[in-house]
């Protein structure tokens, strides 16, 4: 990968020859993890103004119709998080000559709360290409990130870094957005331009070098580098002044940029049945009662899932952009012979996508019901698409996949000029997607919604064998007795495999949670840039055995912090927790009171700490405080600088997802946890209480 500095620009072409279809990576650390951030991309014409609000992709505007621009959403890495956004160059209108990628802070945060702010271009096999790291931020709240423009018929990266301390708001106004205002949906008057500015003079609009520009036109038939922004005592002042546009989160749903597009979403709750009685079934397009084997089962599911993604095009090619294929006419096969040595191969499934009369083609190993995939079976579909010329090996089932654990080994020869990319999926994440896209995104028509319903019902039946991570392993039993009787001793290589199993498990429950809501669900890791995650787990591996718990954090867009669960083997309970701060300049008793207010249909059992600098504040549980709420104040008088909210419940000791089981705890709990608790904490009090 070839690294480049602020301003600098390079040939795609020139580092790749598969960068016709590229995946662009933003990502950033926090050392309190909670930080964040929002990724935009907004495509600009030959005057450096998009051509119609559409070319503007946001959270709430993730694709476009064409397949050139789709979100990607976040990725949990190791030391923080990673926004990826699929970028079809082959399928980029003619008339849009720059591709301007950007991120956005909201709730007063800025980007100088966050750290190693790096933007990555890989190609379609996820081979990166070029990276740039962002030094120095400060008090800006967008970041340009970089840019994608043409030159001539091959397509360049330009490092940008450029700031604005406006938001939102004032990126997209300078890129001819019309931002819509609060409450009446009309658009705010512009903010007064703080952009950017390289020179002692504001640029005037179409300048060289100004936001409006065109790429090329700073110095006509060479690559010249973006501005760096100016101090905002330079900036440009509009002389008379107008209401400042408040920055626009990515995430709010009541603003965002107008416009036409209409989608068909599904209601939660379904209408009034016309069944005389609960004993009637509703007919299903996929049934599964009558599956008895585990062979059936991967190749029903098998052949649903790849007839749902053909059909409805937003899902077929959300769940194929991550793995860099382009957008297109996509068609797909099960159980297809190919010629393998002696006897043909026959994999599970084949998905083909067709763009500009070239072929993505990707083979689909499936398993279901927790049955594990098996290296020599994928290592012989990987040697069959090398040689056939596909592009990827695809891996379905219910386990999740971890940063620096792979799912299967297989080796890679080197010597083969073709190269072949090895992605897992899990059955959780397909359902995720689903649930989005026909509960909170929408689709094309209700045709394709209501498949999207039946490939749900399908999934989540209880004999489909399509339940996601479902079973902690065989390490689970032996180290939590080895930890009820003392027995276990620091560095048992088994404690390692409950932590990743534990790992997969909360990013399920982010997947589960996430999709019901409608918003980004993480888990947070506090580890640097570059941190090795296997010595990360080696660590989890030796608290577990000298504590007897497992701990984890994860961030859900729109709550109050960051969710603590820590499940403790010794006493058997799932503790959940978060940290609410008081609000600023109140009075002790005024803030405890209004808590206890806020908490008024939460659980009586929840328990409520006092925060108090350098003591054990006072506690109590919700119950006993509602009449009391002074009894939250500490007697020496300190001041408090907040509260933390925690639910005890039971925990199951079974390794597997049963009623009883310890996985079926663990999701109970977090989700009685956020619906009971952080739920009514209030949005407007959790954006500050994120970056507290």
């Amino acid at each position: 990968m070839q690294e480049i500095s602020k301003g600098a620009n390079v040939s795609l072409t020139g580092l790749g020859e598969d960068a016709g279809s590229v995946v662009v990576s933003l990502s950033w650390t926090s050392a309190s993890g909670a930080g964040d951030a929002d990724v935009s991309v907004l495509l600009l014409d030959e005057n450096g103004k998009v051509r119609s609000e559409n070319d503007f992709y946001f959270y709430n505007h993730p694709a476009a119709d064409d397949g050139s621009v789709q979100l990607l959403g976040k990725t949990p890495t190791d030391n923080g998080d990673e926004d990826r956004i699929s970028v079809d160059l082959t399928a980029v209108p003619q008339d849009v000559v720059r591709i301007v990628v950007a991120a956005s802070q909201y709730g007063g945060a800025s980007f100088g709360d966050l750290d190693d702010l790096r933007m990555t271009v890989a190609d379609r096999s996820g081979e990166a290409l070029v990276g740039f790291s962002i030094e120095g931020a400060g008090a800006e709240t967008a970041f340009i990130f970089g840019e994608l423009y043409r030159r001539g018929e091959e397509w360049k990266f330009r490092a940008v870094g450029q700031g604005y301390e406006t938001g939102l708001a004032g990126l997209a106004t300078d890129f001819g957005i019309d931002v819509d205002g609060e409450g009446d949906g009309e658009a705010d008057e512009p903010a007064a331009a703080q952009a950017p500015a390289a020179a002692e003079e504001p640029h005037a609009p179409g300048a060289p070098g100004a936001p409006g520009a065109p790429a090329e036109a700073a110095s006509p038939g060479a690559d010249a580098p973006v501005p760096a922004g100016a101090p905002a005592d330079r900036a440009a002042v509009v002389p008379d002044p107008a209401p400042a546009a408040s920055p626009v989160p990515a995430q709010s749903r009541g603003r965002s940029p107008r416009t036409t597009r209409k989608k068909v979403t599904l209601p939660k709750v379904a209408g009034k049945t016309l069944a005389e009685n609960d004993s009637w079934r509703t007919a299903r397009l996929f049934p599964v009662p009558s599956l008895k084997s585990d062979k059936e089962r991967e190749v029903r599911a098998t052949s649903v899932l790849l007839s749902v993604m053909a059909q409805v095009p937003e899902f077929g090619r959300r769940l194929t952009a991550a793995f860099g294929a382009p957008a297109g006419r996509m068609q797909t096969f099960t159980e297809v012979p190919l010629p393998h040595g002696d006897a043909p191969k026959r994999p599970d499934g084949v998905i083909r996508v067709e763009r500009a009369g070239k072929l993505w083609t990707a083979l689909v190993e499936t398993k279901t019901n927790g049955n594990p995939l098996k290296a020599e079976q994928v290592q012989q579909y990987m040697d069959i698409a090398a040689r056939r010329g596909y592009e990827a090996v695809i891996t379905l089932s219910n386990d999740v996949a971890l940063e620096g654990s792979p799912m299967v080994d297989v080796k890679i020869d080197g010597r083969r000029k073709h190269k072949v990319s090895l992605w897992h999926l899990s059955w959780a994440e397909v359902a995720h997607q689903a649930q989005m896209l026909i509960r909170h995104e929408g689709v094309g028509n209700a045709a394709h919604a209501w498949l999207l319903q039946e490939l749900l019902e399908y999934l989540q039946h209880e004999h489909s064998g399509c339940h996601g991570f479902q079973n902690m392993g065989p390490a689970w039993v032996p180290v939590r007795n080895g930890i009820d009787d003392e027995t276990i001793g620091i560095g048992d290589a088994r404690a390692v495999d409950v932590v990743e199993s534990w790992e997969r498990l909360i990013r399920q429950v982010c997947l589960r949670l996430g999709g019901e809501l409608g918003q980004k669900a993480l888990p947070v890791q506090r580890a640097r840039r570059g941190s090795d995650p296997r010595a990360r787990r080696g660590a989890a591996a030796e608290r577990l055995c000298a504590e007897g718990r497992l701990a984890a954090e994860l961030r859900i867009d729109g709550t109050s912090a960051v969710i603590g669960v820590v499940a403790d083997l010794r006493t058997m309970k799932v503790r959940t927790c978060v940290d609410v701060p008081a609000a600023e300049g109140a009075h002790p008793l005024a803030a405890a009171k209004r808590l206890i207010r806020m908490l008024a249909e939460a659980p009586a059992d929840l328990h409520v700490q006092s925060l108090v600098e350098g003591e054990n504040g006072p506690r109590g549980t919700l119950e006993r405080l509602r009449p009391e709420p002074g009894d939250l104040l500490p007697g020496s008088g300190a001041p408090i600088a907040g509260f933390r909210l925690t639910l005890i419940k039971g925990m199951g000791n079974s390794r597997g997802n049963t009623e009883s089981g310890f996985i079926r705890s663990v999701d109970d709990a977090v989700d009685r946890f956020y619906h009971g608790v952080v739920a009514h904490l209030g949005a407007v009090e959790a954006r500050g209480a994120r970056r507290g």
